[in-house]
């Protein structure tokens, strides 16, 4: 099974009105930033609670 990318490299590829679009440079995938700011946000909760 496949794991997941972490998406650890990223870069705008597009803006458009108040919404900035951004593609990983490992798997190619591309998604809005607030979406990557939120996955972000989610892997860091995580880790907390694998550390208690």
């Amino acid at each position: 099974m496949n794991t997941p990318c972490r998406h650890p490299i990223v870069k705008v590829v597009a803006r458009e009105d108040d919404t900035e679009f951004v593609e990983c440079q490992t798997c190619r995938e591309v998604f809005d930033s607030a979406e990557y700011n939120d996955m972000a946000l989610e892997e860091a909760e995580t880790a907390d609670a694998d550390e208690s």
